[in-house]
């Protein structure tokens, strides 16, 4: 699938990296946002969650992607290097291929996601209290955020 000169495509191994420094500028440029997991973890994750997950990259070099757990139609990881030019957009399009319902969580401080989502379908269906990270694997190093998440969902 393309759009505005896009291509999503499954990652391959190599991606990781990249995938991984999308996370970490995220998290290093959100003054609100506390860091769970060293950096160097995330790319481990991301690498481990490749099998496990339905992930989508976009960009060549990657320039964002999306990780799903197919199962339960739920998008854990979602991270674009830049906004405003369709990235998420055309990776969010992609997900929501051949399906009725998706649902997601996004940090409560974190506005300008919602008002994406909600522009894409997704409607606020619950706060959730501070609580464990949902990920691949558990790590010792990870710690709490502490910071509350808004679950949203989207049907066709």
């Amino acid at each position: 699938m393309s759009g505005a000169n896009f291509v999503v495509r499954r990652p391959a191994p190599e991606d990781a990296p990249a995938m991984a420094q999308i996370v970490n500028g995220w998290i290093d440029a959100t003054p609100w946002m506390i860091r769970d997991l060293p950096a160097d973890e995330i790319e481990a994750l991301i690498a481990k969650g490749m099998p496990q997950r339905e992930m989508w990259v976009i960009g060549d070099p990657v320039e964002g992607y999306i990780s799903i757990e197919a199962e339960i139609a739920h998008i854990w990881g979602f991270y674009c290097s830049r906004t405003g030019l369709g990235l998420g957009k055309c990776l969010l399009d992609h997900a929501k291929e051949g399906r009725d319902f998706l649902s997601l969580n996004t940090h409560v401080p974190n506005a300008d996601a919602q008002r994406f989502y909600a522009r894409e379908g997704f409607e606020a269906v619950a706060e959730l209290p501070p609580g464990p990270v949902a990920t691949v694997s558990e790590t010792e190093t990870r710690v709490p955020t502490g910071i509350r998440e808004l679950r949203m969902e989207w049907r066709r």
